[in-house]
């Protein structure tokens, strides 16, 4: 506040912050399947978001990402939440 007293018109050169809700048009179908997966399995676990992430090292925002499907979460984020339900993640050759 006392920045903005000194100097009057800082505001409007300052930016507002982009916050926006999850949109689902962000999601990539692929890992939201498997979002809804694990969020299945972490409710069948009576786990809540927090507490699934503390198990599994790793902040809340990646449970969300992962469980909304919207692709934001590094793949050894996913591994070691797998790991906390029980998962195990399987690559495999579509032509199979």
């Amino acid at each position: 506040m006392l920045l903005m007293l000194a100097f009057p018109g800082i505001r409007s050169e300052v930016a507002d912050p982009r916050r926006r809700k999850p949109s689902t048009d962000d999601t990539v179908p692929e890992i939201s399947n498997l979002g809804r997966f694990f969020a299945a399995r972490r409710i069948e676990l009576r786990l809540t978001q927090q507490t699934l992430a503390d198990l599994a090292g790793v902040s809340r925002y990646s449970v969300q990402a992962l469980e909304r499907g919207s692709g934001g979460i590094k793949l050894a984020s996913v591994v070691d939440i797998a790991d906390i339900l029980g998962l195990r993640l399987q690559a495999t050759n579509e032509s199979e």
